[in-house]
């Protein structure tokens, strides 16, 4: 009798140390908005316009913030074609900012027989951009290597070139 009384004692004053220590609890509430997803349409492909050249080599740069073409090495810009950066637009959620993300790589341009590349994709903006009015025009330039075997005619891309934009 007396262990049990003992065991009894032992419990209860277990029982009051365990309040003593007992949890408390908080809750908090979950949300989320869902925005308007990020998009890119293009609305002007990029044409370099009509070049010569008779022999080496030489490079047309077609600049983003001006439209303008230079030249370097044994190429002539010509009168005539229609000279456009290629401009897209991105849409997405009003304030938010964006990446830019433009080839790597050279882009081939063929007219069937003969190939030239495009290379140094430069964009305006350059890299980043904002949407503060919820959307916003990127425009795209880049350089293209001519060669003095090129044949005459038109030359075009086999595939178009991405431009790839993502929300920071």
């Amino acid at each position: 009798m007396k262990t049990n009384r003992l065991l009894l004692t032992l419990a209860a004053i277990a029982a009051s140390v365990t309040c003593a220590f007992s949890q408390v609890t908080a809750t908090g509430h979950i949300a989320v908005t869902i925005v308007t997803p990020i998009s890119i349409t293009k609305t002007q492909d990029m044409n370099f316009g009509h070049v010569s050249v008779e022999s080496g080599m030489g490079r047309v740069t077609l600049s983003p913030e001006s439209q303008a073409r230079q030249v370097s090495g044994d190429v002539e810009l010509m009168d005539g074609g229609a000279v456009s950066v290629a401009s897209f637009k991105v849409k997405g959620y009003q304030g938010a900012t964006f990446s830019i993300s433009l080839p790597q790589s050279p882009v081939m341009i063929s007219n069937g027989n003969k190939s030239m590349m495009v290379t140094d994709f430069t964009s305006t903006p350059s890299g980043f951009g904002d949407l503060s009015d919820g959307s916003k025009d990127v425009k795209v330039g880049a350089t293209l290597v001519v060669t003095g075997d090129q044949i005459l005619g038109e030359y075009a891309s086999v595939s178009p070139f991405p431009v790839t934009v993502n929300y920071n």
